[in-house]
């Protein structure tokens, strides 16, 4: 049987009291942290909208605020951000898991030096590195290309991210090595044996990367700023601070907008809940 022990000590109260006490404390808690988002669904849909006041059903339920989201060109900016976090979703997987291949399995010369890299480039706040990512992608090295103005300037910069590299090679660290070697008898080669043996079981890590990737390439603000020189390429976070401070805009119609650019990242979630969970618990399980 499974057990659920809090930090307060909860799980070792009985009685009709205790009872009573885990219901209010536990249904406190849900109000605090689910009300925000139910303040916000309701409101969406609502005609009549009181910003100081909270209700459990609209007043006046109606679609006009998502009908007027299409004139500001709300779907164009959701349709950017789509765009960006799908592709970019998708590289920063593929760099994830082979460079972590390549951290978890082979030896070579400064391998704690890229650790440590890797380490610096998630300590560095990004408006220390905005001017300096400015000047990159407006001369690409080596190839010299523009890429402002283009979907691929907001992409490939996402395309490697710290944490997904350190989160797959701990993770592949712990695959044992004799199932290689297994494969490798059996004649595979070392491709094979990495999409057939160590992928799959790599699983609850993908579900991990894929949640944490799909919420820190969504939620991105500054990189499209620096990128998007026309609100045409606007990505939905950034079209939301120009509805904010557009007074022809309503609140309904900022509503509905923070709605959509929400709900995405829940829907991700719950796509890769059981693949998280599994990511998250597999490290305690193995030591």
């Amino acid at each position: 049987m499974m057990r659920f022990d809090s930090a307060l000590g909860l799980e070792s109260r009985r009685g009709p009291f205790a009872t009573a006490g885990k219901i209010l404390l536990y249904s406190g808690m849900v109000v605090v942290f689910t009300g925000p988002l139910v303040g916000l669904l309701i409101s969406a849909f609502n005609k009549t909208l009181d910003p100081t006041s909270f209700t459990w059903w609209p007043d006046e339920f109606t679609f006009d605020n998502f009908v007027h989201a299409a004139d500001r060109n709300v779907y164009r900016y959701l349709f950017n951000s789509f765009v960006v976090v799908g592709f970019g979703l998708l590289l920063q997987m593929i760099v994830s898991v082979f460079a972590a291949y390549s951290l978890a399995r082979k030896k070579f010369r400064g391998m704690s030096v890229v650790m440590l890299i890797m380490l610096t480039t998630m300590m560095l706040p990004e408006e220390i590195i905005a001017i300096p990512l400015s000047l990159v992608l407006a001369d690409l090295p080596v190839l010299h290309l523009n890429l402002i103005g283009t979907y691929a300037g907001m992409i490939l910069p996402v395309g490697a991210w710290g944490f997904s590299i350190l989160v797959m090679t701990e993770f592949m660290k712990e695959v044992p090595v004799e199932l290689e070697e297994a494969a490798r008898i059996d004649g595979a080669g070392e491709l094979r044996t990495f999409f057939t043996i160590i992928l799959p079981l790599c699983r609850p890590a993908l579900g991990v990367i894929g949640v944490f990737g799909f919420t820190m390439i969504w939620d991105q603000y500054l990189l499209p700023l620096i990128v998007a020189p026309e609100a045409g390429m606007w990505t939905l976070p950034v079209a939301l601070r120009s509805l904010r401070s557009d007074e022809e805009v309503g609140i309904g119609v900022l509503l509905a907008a923070t709605l959509l650019a929400l709900l995405p990242s829940i829907i991700a979630f719950l796509a890769f809940q059981r693949q998280f969970m599994r990511g998250l618990t597999s490290g305690a399980v193995k030591g």
